[in-house]
């Protein structure tokens, strides 16, 4: 096995901290992505991994050497496409993404083809869930995060803001009545969202002369899903606060009616997250780029719509 190639296994080794799962991701026996490891180890003359029957662990001089063999490798796959003619063959290989799956179903998988079309030698992992993926433990070459970006190992780059909106369903404005100012939401429900079941909500957030708000606010059902929150309303089991990208084909056809269009919680900042690394692959960046465009062509044309809605 060449060194490039064990470099590969170790790489899937630490980032998913398992022999068993990296053998996995990989499709390779257990056994050979061990003696890889192995045969690196005694190379170099120093371990890299701690291994227990529990867990794997990067021992100091393997922290080092997983952030050069990264820098390497991004290196390494610049150096194959250094020389080749620029256009639809020069770009391969496998870009992996993950997104939230409203943005992937309306923005990004519609406009697919012309990028498969431009560059065909591409093969595109798309991942669509709502859970805060690890980066760099899943493998993720790049993922479109809606919020703040806090982890120092990585690169939030700006593509725009979605605009938010407070709704509720029809039914449950005819039995609870229409909220017409703050002070009417004592009387009211939310449908609370976070990340992580058992983690305190922040209740109706709005801005206030600049400033971000919050109201606590009842609650019977929380939720850590996007697609959930959204049931939840149409359901009739409170209030909620989302993006009006998420919402505009509710929005439009009346299932859902937006509420207190002067409390609106602050647009939610929108990134493209990559690993912070010397290098990126081309073809990491030319897809980044494309995202980019997508992204930012897709929030101008739901804008006059959600201008509309929030008149």
């Amino acid at each position: 096995m060449s060194p490039v190639e064990c470099m590969h296994i170790f790489i899937r080794v630490a980032e998913l901290a398992s022999f068993t799962q990296a053998a996995t991701a990989l499709g390779l026996p257990k056994a050979s992505v061990s003696t890889a490891v192995q045969q690196l180890e005694s190379v170099l003359g120093t371990r890299l991994l701690h291994r227990t029957t529990r867990k794997v662990q990067l021992t100091q001089d393997g922290q080092a050497f997983y952030e050069r063999s990264k820098d390497l490798l991004a290196d390494l796959d610049e150096l194959q496409t250094m020389f080749q003619q620029q256009g639809a063959q020069s770009l391969r290989g496998r870009v992996r993404l993950d997104m939230g799956t409203g943005m992937a179903r309306n923005a990004v998988i519609p406009r697919l083809p012309e990028l498969l079309a431009a560059h065909p030698l591409l093969e595109l992992e798309i991942s669509s869930t709502e859970r805060r993926v690890d980066l760099v433990r899943e493998g993720f070459d790049c993922v479109l995060r809606a919020g703040a970006v806090n982890d120092p190992g990585l690169v939030a780059r700006p593509v725009g803001q979605l605009r938010m909106v407070n709704c509720a369903s029809p039914a449950y404005l005819q039995a609870h009545g229409i909220p017409r100012a703050l002070a009417d939401l004592a009387s009211h429900q939310l449908v609370h969202y976070v990340s992580i079941l058992g983690a305190k909500s922040a209740g109706f957030e709005y801005l206030e002369q600049g400033r971000d708000c919050q109201l606590t606010m009842r609650g019977a059902v929380t939720v850590n899903n996007a697609e959930a929150y959204t049931a939840a309303c149409l359901a009739g089991l409170g209030i909620i606060q989302v993006p009006v990208v998420g919402v505009q084909d509710h929005l439009m056809q009346g299932r859902l009616m937006q509420v207190l269009p002067d409390w609106l919680a602050p647009p939610m900042p929108l990134y493209l997250v990559y690993a912070n690394r010397r290098n990126l692959a081309q073809r990491v960046r030319v897809v980044m780029d494309w995202l980019a465009v997508v992204i930012d062509e897709y929030l101008r044309a739901i804008q006059p719509l959600g201008s509309l809605l929030l008149n």
